[in-house]
């Protein structure tokens, strides 16, 4: 049989996403070449709650429904060919070899099996006659394949095109249009409209006035700075006032935010919940944080006793902005009442106290991503904190559980990528913020960059001088 590419699959392109292996095969054009230890390391990953252990049974029950088409030897390799019995035609041909060449002295076992991998891939460059492309989300492997001479990617293919659109615009106005320009057509003032473009800066011509909006259904509404600004948590640049009114106002039904870290997304995002379930919009607010620290973590939740362990071992960005909260509240109020007087701070036991009343008053709960299948969330505003640490078979699991009458808040930051599995091109914020290019008929979606640092001078400096 001929095939137009040949690609040898390290373990992790299965584990990001099971069904690569039809899409890379592309109906039978593509052949798929596994090497016998990509077998054993799923086979290690059978059994538990996270998005891998899912992700590991379903590729064997995509074996499962294989057929042996042939079986070869050529040296000390063995080649059995795979059909999957469906309508993908999808070949797969497994290779193992009697013995590796590998020296496994003061060798981890994760680099003895990148090389054994790396060893069939080389084997398959000459034995196919054609050139072979080794597939893997890990550079370390990619760089070890380089040395040998086999052509190797990282699985991104047409998903390395750029995503950078423009959430925010500036466009200048006339002085005449500002009393008419309330639910205008924004195409009437931007003949280059895009849908991702979500909110506007207008600028007065020969003035500094400078009029916010966000845009519905393709007509200018523009904010209401004063009502944005009545809530515990004050949204301090243009950026955070456009995402502030998307959270206060109803038409938006999924919120999407790229953000630095410190620039304040958790914080308004649960502001902004809060009200929202105080003038009963809704009746709760569920957090769900994905992140290494959460799924090492998350199954042993539920055998912590109280509240505060709970929360905090799971959620320390919650806690972080609840207690951030709590304090900002109490300092506006004692401000109020005496403004001649200083304002004391709460004792830590006192903010405790009050942040399990908050969690009890406002209905506010956590969930790990691994207990979410087969639940329905309804009435809730949906907190799921970060995105770029999720796969997209994660993140659809996730906002399949949730139903209309809920609004959901996706945060993430593409700089702070800590799962092994995905990348900045393969991750479930990078696909949502790139499914904003295209107009959505379904959902009503909002999404922004919050390029600003706002905890302090440390966390600014920091960016600047690592992000270069």
């Amino acid at each position: 049989m001929n095939f137009e590419k040949y690609y040898v699959l390290d373990t992790n392109i299965l584990l990001e996403d099971a069904t690569n292996i039809y899409k890379l095969s592309q109906e039978g054009k593509n052949l798929i070449i596994l090497p016998e230890t990509v077998l054993d390391e799923i086979d290690t990953k059978k059994s538990g709650f996270e998005e891998i252990n899912f992700q590991a049974r379903e590729f064997a029950r995509i074996l499962e429904n294989s057929i042996i088409l042939e079986s070869k030897k050529k040296d000390l390799y063995k080649i059995i060919r795979l059909k999957i019995d469906n309508n993908k035609n999808t070949i797969i041909d497994i290779i193992s070899k009697e013995e590796y060449q590998v020296n496994i002295k003061n060798v981890s076992p994760n680099i003895i099996n990148d090389r054994k991998i790396l060893e069939i891939a080389s084997f398959a460059n000459t034995y196919y006659k054609n050139e072979v492309e080794f597939l893997s989300l890990d550079i370390m492997a990619r760089t070890r394949a380089i040395s040998l001479d086999i052509k190797t990617d990282a699985l991104v293919g047409k998903d390395k095109d750029k995503f950078d659109f423009e959430f925010m615009k500036e466009i200048e106005i006339k002085f005449s249009d500002l009393e008419f320009l309330d639910n205008q057509e924004i195409i009437k003032f931007d003949k280059e409209y895009k849908p991702f473009n979500f909110s506007y800066c207008f600028k007065v011509q020969s003035s500094d006035q400078i009029v916010l909006a966000n845009i519905q259904n393709k007509r200018i509404r523009v904010l209401d700075e004063d009502e944005i600004r009545d809530q515990i948590i004050t949204p301090l640049n243009k950026e955070q006032l456009f995402f502030s009114d998307a959270i206060l106002h109803h038409f938006y039904n999924v919120l999407i935010v790229e953000a630095k870290a410190g620039s304040g997304k958790t914080l308004l995002a649960l502001s902004g919940a809060l009200k929202l379930v105080r003038q009963k919009h809704f009746q709760k607010i569920i957090y769900i944080r994905n992140s290494i620290e959460s799924l090492d973590k998350g199954e042993d939740v539920g055998y912590l006793p109280g509240l505060e362990e709970k929360f905090k071992i799971y959620n320390h960005p919650l806690m972080d902005s609840l207690d951030y909260i709590i304090r900002t509240e109490h300092k506006r109020k004692r401000n109020k009442k005496t403004p001649e007087l200083a304002v004391l701070e709460l004792e830590d036991s006192e903010v405790t106290s009050r942040i399990e009343q908050m969690i009890t008053t406002y209905g506010i709960a956590t969930m790990w991503v691994g207990e979410m299948r087969g639940r329905t969330l309804s009435n809730a505003f949906i907190i799921i904190d970060e995105a770029q640490n999720m796969s997209n078979k994660t993140m659809q699991m996730v906002l399949s559980r949730i139903d209309n009458s809920c609004k959901v808040v996706v945060l993430g930051s593409n700089k702070q990528i800590d799962n092994f599995y995905v990348n900045k091109y393969t991750n479930a914020l990078t696909t949502l913020l790139k499914s904003t290019k295209n107009e959505n008929n379904l959902v009503n979606i909002f999404a922004i960059k919050l390029q600003k640092v706002l905890r302090g001078p440390i966390t600014e400096w920091a960016e600047e001088i690592f992000s270069k």
